[in-house]
């Protein structure tokens, strides 16, 4: 039987993470975005990849559910990146929670059901959920583990309207979802984490280096250890690993993968 990599998101990240992981394998590349799917598929077909397309809602059950299914008919489902999501300069505030916080929950819901044994996920969060946040204990622990039907209705999620905060409250609900979820996948001799990219040259990158927010993002990146905006095959490699053998006692955990930003946001250089 096969071994099945599923990547949700055609764009940049699951493009690299797709060329990483796809040799010798079949591939299940799904995106909202035909065009973008297609675009993505033909490249990667014609480099010698075994590709099937599927088009996708990440906010709609079915739609996820219809992809978990279709994947595990291929063969054996051994990796998963969900890597789909989009930035406040590309969305409003519903949007943004609808497919950020909603989308990556029911991924986790519907492919810990269809997970091979000594498979392994990752989630793409953001460094923006490492930045400073007022949540109590309470409501991180509604975004951990709230059902996915319910968790846009949360009192405190409702009376979120800027993109501004969706984003970086979504990003943060990841990494929280990803820790509750390690169990469940472990039951299935699976692993989940999740990896917070910070800045990385994407269209969704792009959209914000170009957006409102621009100046403070230059500023922060030129703050950053590394100084340099990150590319799709930083999170890439960093996918690998944790969706590879050697990570195997590493589970419900958020690996920061955006060149020091956050560091230096806490400890500023002098």
């Amino acid at each position: 039987m096969s071994d099945v990599v599923v990547i949700t998101g055609a764009g940049g990240m699951g493009l690299a993470i797709a060329r990483r992981l796809a040799g010798g394998r079949r591939t299940v590349l799904a995106d909202f975005s035909e065009p973008t799917l297609t675009s993505a598929a033909e490249l990667l077909r014609g480099e010698g990849h075994d590709i099937t397309t599927r088009v996708l809602d990440v906010s709609e059950r079915d739609s996820v559910a219809e992809l978990a299914g279709a994947a595990a008919a291929l063969g054996r489902v051994t990796h998963v990146a969900h890597t789909a999501g989009v930035s406040p300069a590309q969305a409003p505030a519903e949007t943004v929670l609808r497919v950020n916080l909603l989308g990556v929950a029911l991924v986790l819901d519907e492919f810990a059901r269809v997970i091979a044994p000594g498979g392994a996920g990752v989630v793409i969060a953001s460094m923006a959920g490492h930045l400073p946040l007022e949540l109590t204990f309470e409501q991180q622990h509604a975004l951990a583990t709230a059902p996915a039907a319910e968790l846009l209705g949360l009192p405190f999620l409702t009376a979120v309207t800027s993109a501004q905060l969706a984003y970086p409250m979504s990003k943060r609900a990841n990494a929280l979802r990803v820790q509750a979820a390690a169990s469940t996948w472990g039951r299935r001799g699976a692993r989940i984490n999740s990896i917070s990219p910070g800045v990385v040259a994407t269209a969704m990158g792009r959209a914000e280096l170009d957006g409102p927010s621009g100046d403070m993002v230059r500023a922060l990146i030129a703050r950053s250890g590394t100084g340099r905006i990150g590319t799709p095959d930083d999170i890439a490699d960093a996918a690998a690993f944790l969706l590879g053998p050697q990570a195997g006692f590493i589970t419900g955990t958020d690996l920061l993968a955006d060149g020091g930003a956050v560091a230096a946001t806490r400890f500023p250089p002098d």
